[in-house]
């Protein structure tokens, strides 16, 4: 099975722009949808490359890229929100009616809004960090803190503070990752993205839009979250600390969670193989 970048490329015309995906598996196999995370250079490739030879054995993978994120053409509106709009947006295209999902971080968040308003989409839901409040750690987090830092200016040293902070071995940060991060952090698109999400003032116009709202937060929600759910996450995730899987643990109704040890933010890459073969348990059974 060739899974390599150029194999797996797709490209999908739609009433609003390209969306680009990576497909591999057999097609007569089950679909698999994989939602990437959000941050500096973040693209569903480089979240999922390592995994999505494993998963194809079993399913047929489509690694979708978000809107905004300087692979598939961008959209107006909240990159959460226009990521899960793209998401029914390329089921509809590809007439999948339903599907498992893993989502990364901000993919978990748009893969629990969905399990929420569209439960007939979503078969089964894989969450990897970032999905709930903090209920002990501090908010902001660290993690959330340096990547806060490096969208107001940008530079080389604060991206490779806030990488050093994404997981728990630092030797997983090399001279590679580090300028193919940055490289891809630079694009108009994704700075632009981040700055939506991430810069300060962004950040403290949502505080304020928060304390005003008589909307209640989507976590709160998650009870009506109806399919089965695995929470995954890295016991030393300084991103979103595992005190934040307390309230979707409880509030999903039928939810499992499963902590790594020695594992940051970056679960499907730090704990590969025992995250991989988690999922698969799940997802076939």
């Amino acid at each position: 099975m060739d899974v390599t970048f150029d194999a797996t490329k797709r490209e999908l015309t739609t009433d609003q722009g390209v969306l680009r995906y990576h497909e591999a598996g057999d097609a007569s196999a089950p679909p698999l949808i994989l939602l990437h995370g959000s941050g500096p250079g973040v693209t569903g490739w480089r979240n999922y490359r390592g995994n999505l030879e494993y998963f194809a054995q079993t399913h047929h993978c489509y690694v979708v890229e978000f809107p905004g994120f300087g692979v598939s053409d961008p959209v107006e509106g909240h990159p959460v929100l226009t990521a899960g709009s793209s998401v029914i947006r390329f089921m509809d295209a590809l007439d999948i009616p339903s599907a498992p999902m893993i989502g990364n971080s901000m993919g978990g968040v748009v893969g629990v809004n969905l399990a929420i308003k569209k439960p007939d989409r979503v078969e089964k839901l894989v969450t990897i960090g970032g999905v709930g409040p903090n209920v002990f750690s501090s908010s902001p987090s660290e993690g959330l803190r340096l990547l806060q830092e490096f969208t107001d200016a940008p530079d080389r040293d604060k991206l490779v503070r806030w990488l050093s902070a994404m997981v728990y071995d630092r030797k997983l940060v090399t001279d590679e990752l580090i300028e193919e991060r940055w490289e891809a952090a630079i694009h108009p698109d994704a700075q632009k993205t981040a700055q939506m999400m991430y810069g300060s003032a962004a950040f403290e116009m949502q505080q304020q839009f928060m304390a005003a709202s008589d909307t209640p937060p989507y976590w709160a929600m998650m009870h009506k979250v109806s399919c089965p759910t695995l929470l995954t996450w890295g016991r030393d995730d300084r991103v979103s600390p595992p005190d934040m899987s307390m309230v979707p643990m409880r509030l999903i109704p039928d939810a499992e969670l499963h902590i790594f040890p020695k594992c940051g933010h970056w679960v499907m890459i730090e704990a590969k193989e025992a995250f991989e073969s988690a999922v698969r348990a799940f997802l076939l059974r």
